[in-house]
């Protein structure tokens, strides 16, 4: 009798932790409903089209257009970084020289990676 009654009481423990895991479920997909979707990626641009210039702006959008291949854009964000600084990371030097490679901009990008080769011989 003792058995029956301890394995009914265990079914009962586990059959309300099931249900309160599914109502906590259904709360949060209606609290997610209220939320919009933004895309920083455009408003990172519509910001740039006003004329607000930064490293960390051109880094995020050429970052974000490098890595959703679209080189075109990405050549023109780090040539805006560029522009502002040299002071950067190896890998900004080969994504903009990428990019330029892929808008066929060679002689360009050859001149990006020998600034490289004589910040890292400097160094």
């Amino acid at each position: 009798m003792q058995k029956k009654l301890a394995l009914i009481a265990l079914l009962t423990i586990f059959s309300l932790r099931i249900s309160a895991q599914n109502e906590k479920n259904y709360v949060t997909d209606k609290v997610s409903d209220k939320y919009a979707y933004i895309n920083v990626i455009e408003t990172y641009e519509r910001v740039a089209a006003k004329g607000y210039k930064s490293v960390d702006l051109f880094q995020k959008l050429g970052n974000s257009s490098y890595s959703n291949c679209k080189l075109e854009k990405a050549a023109v964000w780090y040539g805006e970084l560029f522009a502002l600084t040299s002071d950067l990371d190896p890998v900004y030097y080969y994504r903009y020289a990428d990019s330029l490679q892929f808008i066929c901009q060679n002689e360009k990008a050859d001149a990006i990676l020998e600034k490289l080769k004589r910040k890292s011989k400097g160094s």
